[in-house]
């Protein structure tokens, strides 16, 4: 009998790792996830075998040896013969438990990361015997193995919708990674929506750790993805930030979103890496991606004009065996 342990942090990571579960080969008889408690994971794994650990921030070392003695424990139990992670931080001290017990590792290198590996991903590469994926093909040298990706499920709709009629539902959704408010978008959006929508607008503002108090807004922190993926559903126009969570449920809904990526320079997020996948998306025409300062009515009604359809993304093989060993010229691929 074999068992699999898919390890994530919540949010983006977690997401695409639910995501792609069903597409692993070869599949497994049990499947079980670690990964942090929260609003996101209590909704998508309802029902499902989850293993829950303290929250690892990004770059969290010394959250992640906390949590090393309780992934031992849930290793040592001889139920999983493999484990397979999209990142981030968790999943270090659950690959360190991993191989010290013989265990099978797969590390799949996030979405977000669209010109080479993260931190957590170059870590990777030292860790002996784990398994190394890129979700995209132009980067994917050795060690690095390429798959397919997440985004592999969605292409352009042909058919174009009217751009400028009846933008009178609007959702607005800029994740909930606290400490970094986003107050650029919101302003952007106002700005445009002033020009392209109904007088009666209704707008959802999911706005995270953005205040908007100051502007009369009905914000809200988090709105339970059920609740969040309804109103998108019946939208016209949807505006998010880029994070790959959030792009993934914006095109289950057929909908093409206006990103408007976060800037680290100005203290909206770690690093710039939401413009890699702004820019990936728009590349494939299911986004349209720009500067919140740089958001024109131009944009919103492109973005109105377009869908996106669902397909059928191929199996993602994971190899079995042991992991040759990184060459000298892999070293410059992770750098």
């Amino acid at each position: 009998m074999s068992g699999r342990l898919l390890v994530a942090s919540t949010g983006g990571h977690l997401e695409q790792l639910h995501r792609l579960e069903p597409r692993l080969r070869p599949t497994a008889d049990r499947v079980a996830y670690a990964t942090f408690e929260d609003q996101q994971s209590s909704s998508l794994l309802a029902g499902r075998e989850v293993h829950y650990v303290p929250r690892i921030p990004p770059r969290g070392a010394k959250q992640a040896l906390v949590t090393l003695p309780q992934a031992f424990r849930i290793l040592k139990s001889g139920q999983f013969s493999s484990v397979v992670s999209t990142g981030s931080a968790i999943a270090i001290p659950f690959f360190t438990a991993a191989r010290s017990l013989g265990i099978e590792c797969h590390y799949v290198e996030s979405s977000a990361r669209v010109e080479g590996p993260s931190l957590t991903g170059r870590m990777m590469t030292k860790v002996p015997g784990v398994h190394l994926y890129a979700q995209y093909e132009r980067w994917a040298e050795r060690p690095w193995a390429y798959q397919g990706s997440v985004f592999d499920s969605f292409t352009r709709d042909s058919a174009v919708r009217p751009s400028g009629a009846g933008i009178n539902r609007v959702v607005v959704t800029l994740g909930t990674m606290r400490g970094y408010p986003y107050r650029r978008a919101v302003d952007a959006v106002q700005r445009v929506l002033a020009e392209v929508a109904a007088t009666d607008v209704s707008v959802l503002w999911q706005v995270g750790d953005t205040p908007v108090a100051d502007l009369g807004l009905d914000g809200r922190f988090l709105v339970p993805a059920a609740d969040l993926s309804a109103a998108i559903r019946d939208s016209d126009l949807v505006f998010a930030h880029a994070g790959v969570g959030s792009c993934l449920q914006i095109l289950d809904a057929g909908r093409c979103p206006v990103l408007l990526p976060r800037v680290a320079a100005r203290g909206e997020h770690i690093d710039d890496h939401q413009w890699m996948i702004a820019d990936e998306l728009h590349g494939r025409g299911l986004a349209v991606s720009r500067d919140a300062d740089a958001l024109t009515a131009g944009d919103a009604l492109e973005a109105r004009s377009k869908g996106v359809i669902a397909v059928t993304a191929p199996p993602f093989s994971l190899h079995t065996g042991h992991r040759s060993v990184p060459s000298s010229g892999s070293e410059d691929v992770a750098a």
